[in-house]
């Protein structure tokens, strides 16, 4: 996902950069005294960008203002993914394993974190797992996600978690720490009757 929106950022960027500089060079040019062509939108330092004849010629349409209103409302949804794209944090993609040779070699940031879930969720009383790796690929970081059965104690599967996976993560990693934030969920259950 980084890849692709990396390509948007640059097509959206020099989009909009194209947009500005010819849009404000021309304006400029022309209110500076360049005689623009004759199919140019405006024709001179004393001319407007848009007369009251064009913004009242669509005035009467029964058509008009929905579309202005619909296409205006996808460029806001556009924007608000975007920006919600930039602020959401990445994942990472590899991590450096020290290979002992000096160069290190790369490890996919989707295989470790598999093995992390395959590892968590192997514990007694964790139902299901999630985990995220952000940070640098020489340091690493782990947000982790476990949604424990009715009868976990969370304090037990914590301690094993971090004895038992996230060790042996680190070991086969080569890293010296990896630092991580666990959250702990309850798995949705009914209430048990007592008699």
């Amino acid at each position: 996902m980084s890849g692709v929106l990396r390509t948007v950022n640059r097509i959206v960027l020099g989009l909009l950069g194209l947009v500005l500089v010819l849009g404000g060079g021309s304006v400029l040019a022309v209110g500076l005294g360049v005689n623009p062509p004759s199919w140019w939108i405006h024709d001179g330092p004393d001319d407007v960008l848009v007369s009251d004849a064009d913004r009242a010629r669509w005035h009467d349409e029964g058509w008009f203002w929905p579309t202005v209103i619909a296409v205006l409302g996808v460029v806001v949804l556009l924007a608000l993914w975007w920006l919600v794209a930039q602020l959401r944090r990445r994942r990472l993609a590899e991590v450096l394993v020290d290979s002992g040779d000096g160069e290190g070699a790369l490890l996919r940031g989707r295989a470790l974190e598999n093995v992390l879930v395959s590892g968590a969720e192997s514990l007694d009383g964790v139902d299901r797992a999630g985990v995220r790796l952000h940070g640098r690929r020489s340091t690493p970081q782990a947000r982790a996600t476990l949604t424990l059965e009715p009868h976990a104690v969370p304090g037990e599967a914590l301690r094993l978690l971090s004895q038992d996976s996230l060790k042996q993560a680190r070991d086969s990693a080569g890293l010296t720490e990896l630092p991580t934030e666990v959250r702990l969920r309850a798995v949705k259950h009914r209430a048990e009757r007592v008699s």
